[in-house]
């Protein structure tokens, strides 16, 4: 069966991570090249190794390649701001672009939320990290019962945090919030991370609230474990910590929301745990995995619509 070659700029833990998933899972994608700016970096070692063909030269570097014209997806896994540039070249050379930085350049893609909804998108963009756990929550509330506001904090070890994570963590905030009204449907939301320094590294965990409309306790807790179902397909070490915890807030006792006023209805607790397949990073690095994990799923659909139409 053919394959739709792609290519991935970003030599780091989460370029590198992303190259073993295509590596070793792809059915629809063919890694035919793999950029860094750092000839020393060991993913572009690793690349070399299994028999990618590697550029140190950047974005300039991957056109330069024999080959790119052929190239029809490119995974950018650097950082919100070199992600602009990017794009905008990319899109010159007709390539479609899978986004795993915080740029938000194009529509938010969350696969177990909105995979089909804009993958024909010339640029789909990843959310973040602690989106691509946490916004499928919100949704899975919100498809069940209006959602008022929405607040994620998200906890990784700060060994999971390379230099990329930490120089977008302003647009981590902001994309994330923005995922989670957009893709989570939340009137309003808010997002926090936290980079937990314990040793031994603590595995990813995430807290979800949701304050909702008044419905059954249990009509939610179903929609939230169908849907915590759905993400397992592609990151099987996404799980619930414990069983949901709900509050309901009547007119004899709302809840007083700062920006917002008054609340009755159903506080929602969600407390989530991402293990990863440990592909490249360790298991605790969930934080990374899920973010790669969606965007393979997201690369795979693209080169199988790609293969469709040709």
């Amino acid at each position: 069966m053919s394959k739709i070659k792609a290519a991935i700029i970003g030599s780091g833990n989460i370029g590198t991570d992303l190259m073993m998933k295509l590596l070793n899972r792809s059915t629809h994608l063919e890694l035919v090249a793999m950029v860094g700016i750092d000839p020393n970096s060991e993913g572009l070692a690793k690349a070399r190794a299994k028999g990618v063909p590697t550029t140190d030269k950047g974005i300039d570097g991957l056109v330069a390649m024999q080959g790119f014209a052929d190239i029809k997806i490119v995974f950018d896994a650097t950082s919100a701001y070199a992600h602009k540039k990017h794009d905008e070249i990319l899109r010159k050379h007709g390539k479609r672009v899978v986004d795993l930085t915080p740029a938000a350049v194009g529509p938010f893609v969350v696969p177990a939320v909105n995979m089909d909804e804009n993958i024909d998108a010339p640029n789909a963009n990843m959310v973040t990290c602690g989106g691509q756990a946490t916004i499928p929550m919100v949704a899975a509330v919100s498809r069940v019962a209006k959602v008022h506001y929405a607040e994620i904090v998200a906890s990784v070890s700060s060994r999971s945090a390379g230099p990329g994570t930490r120089a977008n963590i302003d647009e981590f905030t902001r994309t994330t919030t923005r995922g989670i009204e957009v893709v989570g449907g939340a009137a309003r939301g808010k997002a926090i991370i936290i980079l937990n320094p314990a040793e031994p590294p603590m595995i990813m965990r995430d807290t979800v609230f949701t304050l909702s409309e008044n419905v059954d306790f249990a009509v939610i807790d179903e929609s939230v474990k169908r849907m915590v179902a759905d993400v397992q397909k592609f990151v099987p070490g996404y799980r619930l910590k414990q069983e949901l915890q709900f509050e309901r807030f009547g007119s004899n006792r709302p809840i007083k929301i700062p920006g917002y006023g008054e609340f009755t209805g159903v506080k929602t607790a969600i407390y989530l745990e991402v293990e990863g397949a440990g592909d490249y990073l360790p298991p605790y690095a969930g934080n990374l995995d899920i973010m790669t994990a969606a965007a393979h799923a997201t690369g795979e659909l693209i080169a199988q619509r790609l293969l469709k139409a040709a």
